[in-house]
């Protein structure tokens, strides 16, 4: 007869205050360094979350907003008053096709890049690649304006001289407003899609060697290992950036529309961003612009969240 193995059950000690005092006491320093962010978070991300509510009333300079009356139609007076703005239709039609379209360019850019990066074999040549492809995410909207500017100006732009030398006519890539919009995402892909390659070299990383050896055994070529092992390697992190990137489909920077717009192609430059800067500090209608970012913080959480669950359906972690 096999013998019965005793199992002994240990009682667990309640957890009292000086268990947690010592616990304090040994990772005092983890929670310090806590601490900074959250300071942080309370001070410019929740603290200001109270001036929400300029957005439902009649925003005066000389009042709290406590004191401040509320807007007519049940405090939604500024959220009408968008939507019959034709200037904010046309802004938020812009903002949600130029984030798709940069979505649907610019993301699979650096996915793309990351996996021939990691084909390399010469580090010098393979650092030497990555640090280029680096360089011009530290510049600024304005110098990357400048550039533009002198590749593609109509009259003694680089492309447009070289164009013209070959017998053609000169391009206006910043005037027209079609082409406008193709020169937007390629500046912004050739800004971006190096530093966004990053994050994917390192998940490409933490890929086992053994998988690569086991299929060099099998007889795969690069090509195959690529796709079989590679590609579903980053993919839960290709995942989570994707649902990101969706989850600010109505978000967009000031600086790169601003600076790249002009009179000419105003009806497809115009954003949210550019919208909220002209009638907030400009015009100075703070309800207005307040309920216009309100419903763009709402609509994104929204898209966010859609995009999660559409993740999960899939089959994949998602972000939550």
């Amino acid at each position: 007869m096999a013998r019965k193995k005793k199992q002994v059950q240990v009682e667990k000690k309640p957890f009292t205050k000086e268990d947690l005092w010592i616990y304090v006491k040994r990772y005092w320093q983890l929670y310090l360094l806590l601490l900074l962010p959250m300071i942080y978070f309370l001070v410019f991300k929740y603290s200001p979350m109270y001036y929400i509510l300029i957005a439902f009333k009649k925003y005066s300079i000389v009042q709290k907003v406590s004191e401040m009356p509320w807007a007519k139609n049940h405090g939604f007076e500024y959220f009408l008053k968008a939507f019959k703005n034709k200037d904010f239709i046309n802004a938020l039609r812009n903002t949600v096709f130029l984030n798709l379209f940069d979505i649907i360019v610019g993301f699979p850019v650096p996915i793309i890049f990351a996996l021939l990066l990691n084909e390399l074999r010469f580090k010098f040549f393979k650092k030497t690649v990555q640090t280029v492809a680096y360089m011009p995410h530290f510049l600024s909207w304005v110098i990357i304006y400048g550039l533009a500017m002198q590749l593609f100006s109509p009259t003694n732009g680089f492309v447009n001289m070289l164009i013209t030398k070959l017998g053609g006519e000169a391009v206006h890539f910043l005037d027209d407003p079609n082409k406008w919009v193709g020169t937007y995402i390629g500046l912004s892909v050739w800004q971006s899609f190096g530093w966004n390659s990053i994050i994917y070299l390192a998940a490409i990383s933490g890929i086992s060697p053994e998988l690569y050896e086991a299929a060099s055994v099998d007889g795969a070529n690069r090509f195959q290992k690529m796709w079989h092992i590679t590609l579903p390697g980053i993919r839960p992190t290709i995942v989570v950036l994707l649902i990101l990137a969706l989850g600010n489909v109505l978000g967009s920077g000031f600086d790169r529309p601003y600076v790249l717009q002009n009179n000419l192609v105003m009806k497809n430059a115009e954003v949210i961003a550019t919208f909220v800067y002209k009638y907030g500090i400009k015009g100075l209608q703070f309800s207005l612009t307040t309920a216009v970012g309100l419903f763009q913080s709402i609509a994104n959480v929204i898209f966010l969240l859609l995009a999660n669950w559409f993740s999960r359906k899939m089959g994949e972690r998602g972000i939550m």
